[in-house]
């Protein structure tokens, strides 16, 4: 369950519910966070005070930012500035425990993580990208086959023929799913951090 999706029929429950599901179901508390203020603003927020409703559309923003992997050190700012603000200033109960839930989860240290480019739990699919390793490669097709998006290239080795290239994954079109890691027998599918991609 990722990016606030997956649990879809919450607009019964109460914010402790709410985030009772997010707990039971998501590991990252980067993704927690996401969820339940997905969750909670399409169902339990009324709206009546601005800290409180301009507050959780604030913080949804500033988290997509950071499971999408465009998060920096001022939307962390901004997310903690604006929880404790709700907290401050929500006239009603839902308000403040729906700020305390998400400083819960920022105080976990895995929103700096985030910010650098890793997801400990590998859950935020922006921070990670799958690579095929030329040198275990053989060229066999299985992963091709195993992708539902189209997202891997090459052609299958003829036996006594040279020049084939080993696949390839188009990081353009891969969604991240990890078939290909689950159906490749050679291990030669590695999933790597964005951070480590782009040497930061």
């Amino acid at each position: 369950m990722l990016l606030g999706e997956g649990v879809t029929e919450t607009k019964g429950l109460k914010v402790e519910e709410i985030r009772a599901e997010a707990e039971k179901n998501i590991k990252c508390p980067v993704n927690k966070a996401l969820y339940y203020m997905t969750e909670f603003i399409n169902g339990q927020m009324c709206g009546r005070c601005l800290p409180y409703s301009l507050g959780s559309y604030e913080a949804r923003e500033r988290l997509r930012h950071i499971v999408w992997g465009k998060g920096t050190e001022a939307d962390l700012f901004v997310l903690r500035h604006v929880m404790n603000g709700m907290i401050e200033g929500s006239l009603c109960k839902k308000g403040k425990d729906t700020a305390r839930f998400v400083l819960d989860w920022v105080a976990t240290g895995v929103y700096e993580e985030h910010v650098e480019g890793r997801c400990p739990d590998e859950e935020c699919a922006a921070l990670r990208e799958y690579r095929i390793i030329p040198g275990k490669c053989v060229m066999c097709v299985i992963c091709k086959e195993a992708c539902n998006y189209n997202a891997i290239i090459g052609e299958k080795k003829a036996p006594y023929l040279s020049g084939f290239p080993p696949f390839e994954i188009k990081q353009n079109i891969c969604i991240k799913c990890g078939n290909c890691v689950d159906t490749c027998p050679y291990d030669a599918v590695e999933v790597i951090e964005r951070k480590a991609k782009v040497g930061v």
